[in-house]
């Protein structure tokens, strides 16, 4: 044998399917002139390659450095194998081989060789679901594995003889582009308005941009589901969506026809831009530019930010080519506090109340998707809601989570199952409060478990005894384990950065079952995967009311005012409490005195509320953690002082309180108030932190919780800390707040299963 000629079996392993993975190796084969076949398998892609070993080097050197963008490759494992003469190369039909799955594709935005096609390609003029094996539905459309047109929601489109020609040809870029389409035999669009239903497109596009330029509201179905549009800038329709959505306080976003456009409205950075404009498409959170044209009112209702993005769809350039407005609301399709709808009859029955038009789409959508929120902090991206454009990329772990599912939270619920050594968390699934969010939560269960082929035997949980999450985990057959939830937010950060030690691990958030059955939330850990120490924590205060408490933060303020001065602070000058009834101000003082309904917390969140409501900012919240929001909204970042704490066994703000109300009697602005308390925190962050060190020895501090998700508080103290030779770990890929607690209890149980603990 010609010992320069070699035979080799490369499996890769990763998200290699649905990005045009098999074309590009094909082309990579006829390049360096090597023989051979590569097929999809439902546990990855598997080469068979024949020729001379130094194109086959150069061939795997291509593949790690040059695969197509979507792709993320986590391993290529080469054996030696016997050469059996191929005379050609090919690509091979799929197999379904084992239990084990190849990761599933993100759905990815239009690209704009595909919207150069909507102008070029004859079949393809104006045709609004062009896609290529680089860009189109994926996640939305999938089914099943091995991801083949039969198993998408695309399978009743039978292809014309033109678009199954690209489709074969191994050199177009539509080769095996599973939802390949054109004008002949593709999905279309309806618009239905009044009693017409428009299905010529031109019409359709002409009809849908006169009614957003007149102030009318259209409903869109798009990639993961149902948006609703407006004019952005029209006061009275954008105030008009907010009341038939139910959605008193929450901003909306809004979706730009391009960065050109976008920057006259919004301050961005280079790094900010490459994520706006990045196949991924989430919703970016970034500061209103004080000069300019402005947005109307009611989509940020008073915050200094907006939730931006551009177009991802083909539809979305279609409407922004023709419409004379430099921006819509694109909010999702849903009621407040319900699962966006994907049901083109839902969509007719629940919407047509709310808007003018309907434009719907005859292509199923299988895994609804909201689009993805993302912030940056210290110019690095922070996930605030994670879906469309990056579930199901799974958290690759350094343990084995084979038949693990982990429930997740109550709020803005994420659940994740375990394969092999992957952590696959679902799409954001919303608040698990009502009926309609648990089917959304069960259905979605089901079908990962269909998609990656697991069994679950273990169910990890919040301690929280009443979330409806832990209700489902423990109406399964099998183990239960229940897991603290601040526990759970370290363990999420840590299981982001592949860590498994002892670590510094500090947990601000709104709400988490405490093992002492109080309600924690301001939480200093000495802790790794198995188990934690609470090293310290925030002084416990009543919450009067309980959770009434999170919708009316003056309860807290007066449960702190309580606290610190008795009833005297009755007769001092406080003008935010002017604002509540005297009535409902003796009834929570006498429930303080009685002790009744009144759970104690060490909540973060809830000391954020107080200080919010004291300062007059927010006495009533229209939806989760508004107060902290509407406080961190008016930081004067020029403040450098802060107000005194003391630390003694658990850390206490009374002289806090104390000094803010002697500010609030001096006159002093809020936003000087929310910067000196804000600093506060971060100071009391560094002491702490600082404490543990010297005590401990421990160098390295996770931040996790929803308090992270504040700007000021993460930037700050990470810097902080960094600059005081701290090693930080903070949270990028996956939300800090309670989205990400699924990938800590996943982490924690497969931990304590490895040292044979459960």
């Amino acid at each position: 044998m010609n010992k320069s000629i070699g035979a080799k079996l490369i499996h890769v392993k990763g998200l290699v399917q649905g990005v045009g993975f098999r074309p590009f190796i094909y082309r990579l084969a006829h390049e360096q002139q090597l023989h051979g076949w590569v097929e999809n398998r439902n546990d990855g892609v598997v080469i068979k390659i024949e020729g001379a070993n130094s194109n086959i080097d150069q061939f795997v050197e291509s593949i790690r450095h040059k695969a197509p963008a979507a792709s993320n490759i986590f391993s290529i494992k080469i054996i030696n194998t016997e050469l059996k003469n191929h005379t050609s190369f090919q690509i091979i039909k799929s197999k379904n081989t084992s239990d084990e799955i190849t990761d599933i594709c993100p759905d990815i935005a239009v690209c704009e060789a595909c919207l150069k096609d909507m102008k070029e390609q004859k079949h393809r003029i104006d045709y609004p679901f062009i896609n290529c094996t680089n860009c189109g539905p994926r996640f939305t459309i999938i089914k099943d594995l091995p991801y083949d047109r039969d198993k998408t929601t695309m399978d009743p489109f039978r292809m014309c003889n033109t678009c199954q020609s690209e489709y074969n040809d191994i050199l177009d870029r539509r080769f095996h582009a599973q939802p390949i389409a054109c004008n002949s035999c593709g999905p279309e669009y309806e618009l239905i308005h009044g009693d017409r239903n428009i299905r010529n497109l031109n019409e359709i596009i002409d009809i849908t941009c006169d009614l957003l330029e007149e102030g009318k509201i259209i409903a869109i179905k798009g990639m993961g589901g149902f948006h609703l549009a407006c004019d952005a800038q029209n006061e009275d329709t954008v105030k008009r969506l907010r009341i038939s959505k139910n959605r008193d306080g929450k901003p909306f976003a809004v979706m730009f026809p391009d960065i050109n456009t976008l920057k006259q409205f919004i301050v961005t950075n280079q790094n900010e831009e490459k994520s706006l404009i990045s196949w991924k498409r989430p919703i970016l959170i970034l500061k209103n530019k004080p000069e300019g044209p402005k947005l109307a009112n009611d989509v940020s209702v008073g915050f200094n930010t907006t939730g931006a993005m551009l177009p991802y769809m083909p539809i979305h350039y279609m409407l922004f080519s023709k419409l004379n407005l430099p921006v819509i609301v694109l909010t999702s399709g849903n009621i407040s506090d319900e699962p966006i709808i994907i049901d083109n009859q839902e969509a007719i029955d629940r919407l047509s109340n709310i808007t003018d038009a309907i434009l719907i789409h005859n292509r199923d959508i299988y895994n609804r998707t909201d689009d993805s929120v993302e912030l940056a902090i210290n110019n690095k991206e922070r996930m605030i809601r994670r879906s469309r454009g990056f579930v199901p990329d799974p958290i690759y772990l350094n343990l084995e989570v084979d038949g693990i599912f982990a429930a997740g939270a109550e709020l803005v619920n994420c659940f994740c199952i375990g394969k092999k050594n992957q952590a696959i968390m679902s799409q954001h699934i919303g608040d698990l409060k009502n009926l309609e969010t648990l089917d959304f939560y069960s259905e979605s269960i089901e079908r990962f478990k269909k998609l990656y082929r697991v069994r679950p035997w273990i169910f990890a949980h919040d301690l929280h005894p009443d979330y409806l999450s832990t209700l489902y985990a423990k109406s399964q057959t099998g183990l239960k384990i229940s897991i603290q939830h601040h526990h759970a937010h370290i363990a999420s950060c840590m299981a982001e950065h592949g860590l498994d030690e002892k670590i510094i691990g500090i947990s601000f958030d709104g709400v988490g079952y405490g093992i002492d059955d109080h309600i924690w939330g301001g939480e200093f850990f000495v802790c790794d995967l198995t188990n934690f120490e609470r090293y310290t924590h925030f002084e416990y205060v009543p919450m009067p009311g309980g959770d009434k408490a999170t919708k009316e933060p003056w309860r807290m303020a007066v449960s702190y005012l309580y606290k610190t001065f008795g009833k005297d602070f009755l007769n001092m000058d406080i003008p935010s409490l002017t604002q509540i009834d005297n009535t409902d101000i003796e009834t929570v003082m006498r429930a303080l005195e009685l002790k009744i309904n009144t759970p104690l917390t060490s909540s973060a969140g809830r000391l954020f509320d107080a200080v919010s409501a004291l300062t007059g900012l927010c006495n009533h919240s229209n939806f989760h953690a508004e107060a902290p929001m509407r406080l961190e909204s008016v930081i004067d970042s020029t403040v450098d002082k802060l107000y005194a704490y003391d630390i003694n066994e658990t850390i206490s703000f009374d002289k806090t309180i104390i000094q803010i109300v002697q500010d609030l009697g001096k006159g002093i602005y809020p936003s000087i108030i929310s910067a000196k308390f804000h600093n506060t925190i971060i100071n009391i962050i560094f002491a702490i932190a600082n404490k543990i060190r010297k005590d401990t020895g421990l160098n390295k501090v996770v931040l996790s919780g929803g308090t992270f998700q504040n700007r000021y508080i993460l930037g700050t103290s990470e810097n902080l800390l960094k600059k005081n030779g701290f090693n930080v770990f903070t949270q990028s890929r996956i939300p800090s707040n309670d989205g990400g607690i699924a990938l800590g209890q996943l982490a924690i149980t497969a931990k304590r299963k490895s040292l044979g603990l459960i």
